[in-house]
């Protein structure tokens, strides 16, 4: 049976992630809750299961209602070798305008394997390499030599479009 105290925060939470025009971070979360950054992981999860919808990115916790105005997705094919080029990739999508929503690679033994990004400022690119630095994690696209999909959006498709071209001149776009 689930105590009034847990019920209360759970609510509070979630009027939070409502009201928040950003991803909020689980540890901060933690902190402002007065519990572990466990619990607020579970509390998540339990929203989730209630139908919330909440998105976990690497930049936190955010409503999917709460993530902007780009409308506008497709799905595109990349690779590249490195954390420069990684970098480079990313930069390209948000320098002109479009969000990076995930990223996805088929696994032989798995599937479809995915993650969400949620990437749309250089201040999010900075971060996520921060991030896969200080954790010394593994990208997904290191299980597939580099070659990876993502879904990206943005407020037109003028707007997708060009970033294609900009990440085909840099050699980063898979094409037939």
């Amino acid at each position: 049976m689930i105590n009034i105290k847990t019920k209360k925060r759970r609510i509070k939470l979630l009027e939070r992630l409502k009201k928040a025009k950003k991803a909020l971070i689980g540890s901060q979360l933690a902190e402002e809750f007065g519990v572990s950054r466990q619990i607020i992981v579970q509390d998540i999860a339990l929203l989730r299961a209630q139908g919330e919808k909440i998105v976990a990115t690497s930049q936190g916790y955010i409503y999917k209602e709460n993530l902007g105005l780009p409308t506008v997705k497709t799905s595109i094919a990349c690779q590249h070798g490195d954390q420069e080029e990684l970098r480079d990739e990313l930069l390209t999508v948000v320098n002109y305008g479009g969000r990076i929503i995930d990223v996805k690679v088929e696994h032989p033994i798995y599937g479809e394997l995915s993650g969400n990004l949620m990437i749309s400022s250089i201040e999010d690119v900075d971060n996520f390499i921060e991030n896969y630095e200080q954790n010394k994690a593994s990208l997904l696209s290191e299980l597939t030599a580099g070659v990876h999909l993502h879904t990206i959006e943005a407020v037109n498709k003028q707007v997708l479009t060009k970033i294609k071209e900009e990440l085909k001149a840099k050699g980063y776009l898979l094409e037939e």
